[in-house]
């Protein structure tokens, strides 16, 4: 069970080895092609949700993981693909119109970068929120100290957008 945007979820896995269908092409006598099993092991990974709906998914984790570990390395996707979906919206990830890998490569480092200076300013002031509002009644700011050469600046504030 974790958290969701919309309360508690809840979903049943069951996880098996199994070697996928990738191996060598095997000609049957009907002369229909069926590929032979490959030669790794791998996780198939069934999850059922509460509604009902049913999911499957291949895993190349180890042997001797845990179906906890299956599961969280599963549930840990949904975040990956919010980020690429935010990444192509906010920063422009899809609007590379060149001709070169370079060129490629140079637009999805930017927009990386860019990307992780907003997530780090919204951590920043998400916990800046949380101390505030324990130290709010106490805290005072000092404007100008007796001594100091030249006055303090009042500190600014840097509106972003939520993701």
């Amino acid at each position: 069970m974790r958290r969701g945007t919309k309360g508690k979820l809840t979903c049943l896995f069951a996880a098996r080895r199994v070697r996928v269908a990738d191996g060598h092409k095997h000609r049957m006598s009907d002369g229909r092609v069926q590929a032979m099993p490959g030669e790794e092991e791998v996780w198939l990974v069934g999850e059922r949700r509460t509604g009902g709906e049913q999911k499957y998914y291949l895993s190349n984790l180890p042997g001797d993981a845990t179906l906890k570990t299956l599961a969280a390395t599963i549930k840990a996707r949904w975040i990956c693909e919010q980020a690429h979906q935010q990444l192509k919206e906010e920063l422009g990830l899809d609007h590379f119109e060149g001709r070169s890998w370079t060129g490629l490569h140079r637009h999805c480092l930017m927009a990386m970068i860019a990307f992780a200076f907003l997530q780090s300013r919204r951590l920043k002031a998400a916990g800046r929120k949380k101390k505030n509002r324990r130290a709010a009644a106490t805290a005072k700011h000092a404007r100008h100290q007796a001594g100091h050469p030249r006055p303090l600046r009042a500190p600014t504030t840097l509106e972003l957008p939520t993701l």
